[in-house]
């Protein structure tokens, strides 16, 4: 059996998504839960970047004791000396530097001819190798490429000391054949190929980035780049839980193969970052989407009754979406929620069990049954918030058809009671400007989207907006059976953000 490792780049290439950007301690809570999955390698961040970014490889590399932690560099002096200051505390560290090998980014980009370049990338692979003894190197839109350097290239850093090399689908132009044969002409092109392992690197532009990284791998790369949900810049990475499971269904295909990933461990990883970052799962989306066990139509389900896998080609156990439902209503106690949460893999402070179990009876009090879709994002819900400046007491909205939106917000700050009333064009608009005379600032809105979290009539909703605030996008989410309050409690999540 041969191993294909697996490379996690959420923290770095994920976090690059527009809006999806973490704090250092997001980035640790999710670096933790990977080194739980098992993935091999994390991508921890771009320290050159931020601070922000420095101080999360920083906090990455202390933390983390199984995984390989990687940072990111360009082959500049400077960002790869930072880099390896990063990964000082790391008890696997792994350096992993790039630079653009095709004529349109030496043309556009550097302006530089290619022996400058492969010069360049000696250079930076030989100062690297004195820092970290792990060195991976990728040749930036490796796909677009001429071969014939692109060979040169991979040769000549080898000779420095790289030992990972990474092919970068840069901007999702590449199809699977086209990588196949890629990944083929290397083996068979580079002299020194077999004292390096081949890693691949895929972009979803043209939705095919989980099929080039499997087609890559059954070339002989025997690493490959994923992020949790697919999260990355543009259209996104190719997709951690979908190469995964696609290794391990199709054992038929990837004969031989295997990765060490935990894959009951892929929901709940996929629902944390979902958390982290604002961007909600699609219930379409293959291995962790709401729908992805579902079965709606009564052929489907009456087959699925007598034999499993008529319509399913997973056990949605091992990934770890739960078969069954427990139901808790305003009448369960402590002791059953707590009882039910663990059993979820939640584990809670008692300040943040106390708070969930408040919101779950706030919840209860006013839907039927309580499913475990709704105790994972009651959970999720609270864990976003730490102390918050302001918390919602009440509010009382006034609107018709031949009524002018009003409402009254009463907020609490402090122990201090304060209470706006304002107009406006429909009830949320009302209870957002009156919320804007209590905290004294103005955002405006630049995204709102509701969703229902589970079925049924009493369904929860859940509203994700994004505010313009003081020339700052700050994000917030809510969750009520009350669309409005659901509406009330996402800006003030925002809101706290910013206090």
């Amino acid at each position: 059996m041969e191993k294909i490792i697996i490379f996690d780049t959420t923290l770095r290439d994920g976090e690059q998504a527009p809006g999806a950007s973490m704090t250092p301690e997001q980035k640790l809570e999710v670096a933790l839960q990977l080194e739980k999955l098992g993935v091999d390698v994390i991508e921890a961040g771009f320290p050159v970047a931020s601070p922000g970014d420095f101080k999360a490889v920083e906090l990455v590399s202390r933390n983390i004791k199984k995984c390989i932690v990687c940072g990111l560099a360009r082959c500049i002096k400077q960002d790869i000396e930072i880099a390896g200051d990063s990964l000082k505390r790391a008890k696997h560290p792994r350096l992993h530097i790039f630079l653009a090998t095709s004529k349109i980014h030496l043309k556009y980009k550097f302006k530089k001819p290619e022996d400058e370049i492969l010069e360049l990338a000696k250079q930076a692979t030989r100062m690297s190798r004195k820092i970290c003894s792990d060195i991976e190197f990728s040749p930036e839109d490796a796909t677009r490429s001429e071969r014939p350097f692109l060979f040169r290239v991979i040769e000549a850093v080898i000779k420095e000391g790289a030992r990972t090399i990474n092919i970068p689908d840069t901007v999702g132009y590449s199809y699977p054949q086209e990588i196949f044969s890629l990944i083929t002409d290397i083996k068979n092109n580079v002299p020194n190929i077999n004292k390096a392992v081949i890693s691949i690197h895929c972009h979803d532009d043209l939705g095919m980035a989980a099929a080039n990284s499997l087609s890559a791998v059954l070339a002989g790369a025997r690493q490959a780049h994923c992020t949790i949900n697919g999260i990355g810049e543009r259209a996104g990475n190719a997709s951690l839980e979908e190469v995964v499971m696609a290794i391990k269904t199709r054992k038929d295909a990837f004969k031989g193969l295997y990765t060490q990933v935990n894959t009951k461990e892929l929901f709940r990883i996929s629902r944390l970052v979902s958390s982290i970052t604002d961007f909600v799962v699609a219930p379409n989306k293959a291995i962790v989407g709401r729908n992805a066990f579902r079965h709606e139509a009564g052929i489907h389900q009456d087959a699925i009754l007598k034999k499993r896998i008529t319509y399913e080609i997973m056990n949605p156990a091992d990934v770890g979406i739960p078969e069954s439902q427990l139901v808790l209503g305003k009448h369960s106690g402590r002791h059953a929620f707590d009882d039910r949460l663990k059993s979820l893999g939640f584990c809670l402070t008692q300040e943040q069990l106390n708070k969930a179990f408040e919101r779950f009876k706030e919840i209860a009090d006013k839907k039927k049954d309580i499913f475990d879709d709704d105790l994972r994002t009651i959970v999720e819900e609270e864990k976003r918030i730490v102390s918050p400046v302001w918390e919602l007491n009440s509010f009382e909205v006034h609107s018709g058809t031949k009524i002018k939106p009003e409402a009254t917000v009463i907020l609490n700050k402090k122990g201090k009671t304060l209470t706006e009333t304002s107009f406006g064009d429909g009830p949320v608009d009302a209870c957002f400007k009156a919320i804007d005379k209590i905290v004294g600032c103005k955002g405006k809105l630049e995204d709102y989207r509701l969703e229902s979290v589970t079925s049924g009539e009493d369904a929860l909703g859940q509203v994700s907006l994004k505010f313009n605030i003081e020339d700052r996008i700050i994000s917030g989410r809510g969750l009520s059976t009350d669309i409005i309050e659901a509406s009330v409690r996402a800006y003030l999540d925002a809101i706290n953000k910013l206090s």
